[in-house]
């Protein structure tokens, strides 16, 4: 039975129906139980579609992601993405991932929001300068930026303290008498990548000491950038005594470079990766700056952005999560040499 069906049953109008069955503060209790009654008595279930057009919503929540290789064996990428799809279903939604190339990635925002194809979106990978944001903002259209961005305007954003989590480390180096060390970054045009670059060299300058720049390399965000920034580290003379790498895609090739180079990791030169390293190098107890529960702060994100749906301010929308320092086997007191 439908809702017109259901109406005719009564002796109502559709509209006086519909509106009894979602709440609407206007029917009078008696009608609204009367509909209520009736509607549980023939088995009226309503037609979700069409509630959702009524709304002007689809129920879908979607990620446009310039997908790298990598990314798809990326247990923290995937973790983030399970906690969206697992908080969604929750509330009887959907999430959809759509992969584009660099290139056609802006034009796909702009298409998704002018159809209104999704209720909202998922921004990730953050830019210093994103036009994807400044774009969405404009438009106000929903979403959540996974990292944060320069943007004069009120958006919401969840991120993990880089600042915090590169101090971290580097108290922990220096503590150890570490002052050569080194910085293999993502690329400088992600957020990420430049705040936690600029914590390093906050750190360095606090403690005395300046960045040496044969000891900071950045662009590397796989395994084989890693290695071959790592390689180009072990070149140098004299080698940095500890080394820090921001992602772990790199991580795994920068302690393979190290390992195939015989380098007692923890001896002759420390290292600590951002980013978990579980399963990805046999022999080698990483030490890591972790973030913590990522399948929560991909929970945690679908939460905001159904609030946002729902009418909350983009300013009162700001998470920020510590990172901890998880040691490994990898870090030891800095050599003379």
């Amino acid at each position: 039975m439908n809702l017109a069906h259901l109406a005719n049953h009564l002796g109502m109008s559709k509209t006086t129906v519909s509106r009894a069955l979602n709440g609407y503060p206007e029917v009078n209790v008696r009608t609204r139980e009367r509909v209520l009654k009736a509607a549980k008595e023939v088995g009226y279930q309503p037609n979700p579609m069409a509630r959702s057009l009524a709304l002007g919503r689809t129920n879908v929540f979607g990620i446009i992601y310039p997908l790298l290789p990598t990314d798809l064996g990326d247990p923290m990428f995937l973790d983030v993405v399970a906690g969206m799809s697992a908080a969604l279903e929750e509330v009887n939604k959907n999430l959809i991932i759509a992969p584009v190339s660099p290139a056609a990635e802006q034009p796909s925002y702009q298409q998704i929001v002018r159809g209104r194809r999704v209720d909202g979106l998922v921004v990730g990978r953050t830019l210093v300068h994103d036009e994807r944001i400044a774009f969405l903002s404009k438009a106000k259209f929903p979403f959540v930026a996974h990292g944060r961005t320069e943007l004069n305007a009120p958006y919401a954003w969840f991120d993990y303290d880089n600042d915090a989590g590169i101090r971290i480390a580097m108290e922990r180096l220096l503590g150890l008498g570490h002052q050569r060390v080194a910085l293999i970054s993502a690329p400088l045009d992600l957020n990420f990548a430049r705040q936690r670059k600029d914590s390093f060299v906050a750190a360095l300058s606090a403690a005395g000491l300046s960045a040496d720049p044969r000891y900071l390399i950045d662009n590397t965000l796989d395994r084989r950038s890693g290695y071959q920034a790592m390689q180009q580290l072990l070149a140098c003379s004299p080698r940095p005594t500890a080394v820090i790498v921001d992602n772990h895609l790199s991580g795994v090739g920068a302690v393979r470079a190290l390992l195939d180079a015989g380098v007692a990791i923890g001896k002759e030169i420390s290292v600590i990766v951002w980013g978990s390293m579980a399963d990805t190098l046999a022999g080698a107890h990483v030490t890591t700056i972790d973030q913590p529960c990522p399948r929560k702060a991909g929970a945690r994100m679908v939460e905001m952005l159904l609030a946002l749906v729902d009418g909350a301010p983009a300013s009162d929308l700001h998470e920020l999560w510590q990172p901890v320092l998880l040691e490994g086997t990898t870090l030891g007191q800095a050599t003379t040499a």
